[in-house]
């Protein structure tokens, strides 16, 4: 019942920004750890960042600087702002968080369907 749906993506050139949007929906008891990943063709799923429940963020190093993870606790949404996209940004971009239903209380991991990322050169 719980789902997450990703939303902004597209293509860019380089140098340019893009926001992406993930959107929580269902019968949610409460949203802990949140984060990006993506994944490159032929490569593995790669984390990007985190934003904690208590606000508190993290980034990998190469995007140190140039992206910025938030979330909006009111609308169960987590977003990622993106600048200076470089050609290797170019990915698909998955959100992941641990959510708790009111149907058991317990946190599981969920993950967006992914959405494309392409950095022009």
């Amino acid at each position: 019942q719980v789902k997450l749906v990703e939303s902004g993506g597209g293509s860019v050139q380089t140098g340019g920004s893009m926001r992406l949007s993930c959107a929580a929906a269902g019968t949610i008891f409460s949203i802990n750890t949140m984060n990006w990943y993506r994944q490159a063709p032929g490569t593995e799923r790669e984390w990007v960042a985190v934003v904690f429940s208590d606000g508190s963020t993290d980034y990998l190093d190469s995007v140190k600087g140039r992206f910025t993870i938030s979330r909006d606790n009111a609308q169960n949404t987590l977003y990622l702002q993106m600048n200076n996209l470089k050609p290797e940004d170019t990915a698909v971009y998955f959100c992941q968080a641990q959510m708790a239903e009111y149907s058991d209380l317990r946190y599981r991991d969920y993950w967006g369907q992914g959405t494309q990322v392409t950095v022009s050169s």
